[in-house]
């Protein structure tokens, strides 16, 4: 039995994306962990937050993947306040689902592990926002030591994962 973790990924990628998407389900793979999500593992009977949390509570592990899903390079921050700030180069935005399922893998004290494109950012994708590191989004094809990197990491949060599947599934 492979042990549940939660994926929180749009499900319209694009091309390079959705490369990006595969190495790191790989990764998930070797390393005997399913990979849950709403829209792709598992399919709504409820209303779709709803799902998302019970699907959540099933699992002992989440992956934020923070893809760009809005890319503008014009705009005004707080407009109309006192700090109101012109765009000083572009932005991309994540899908507003990154933000709502890593609050609930959070509130359930699942081990995380965040991955985002360069100019994603805000919540989640801010360092310091939670004791996660936040990762470069890989883009594949990868070298050998970018392999091995990413290996590493995914192999320190399994670690993680499975003492929290052990400790909450013990019989």
């Amino acid at each position: 039995m492979r042990i549940p973790v939660f994926v929180s990924c749009p499900t319209s990628l694009n091309p390079q994306q959705d490369a990006a998407r595969a190495v790191i389900l790989a990764e998930l793979k070797k390393l005997g962990l399913e990979p849950r999500a709403l829209g792709r593992s598992d399919y709504p009977t409820d209303y779709p937050l709803r799902e998302v949390a019970i699907i959540a509570q099933h699992c002992s592990g989440g992956l934020i993947l923070g893809f760009e899903q809005f890319y503008t390079d014009c705009g005004t921050w707080k407009r109309g306040s006192t700090e109101s700030k012109v765009l000083a180069s572009a932005v991309s935005f994540p899908t507003a689902w990154n933000q709502l399922e890593a609050g609930i893998l959070f509130s359930l004290h699942l081990p995380m592990l965040v991955f985002k494109e360069p100019h994603v950012s805000g919540g989640v994708f801010d360092s310091g926002v939670t004791d996660v590191f936040i990762h470069k989004m890989p883009v594949p094809p990868l070298k050998t030591v970018d392999k091995k990197g990413l290996g590493g990491v995914f192999l320190k949060w399994q670690s993680r994962v499975r003492e929290h599947y052990y400790r909450t599934h013990a019989w």
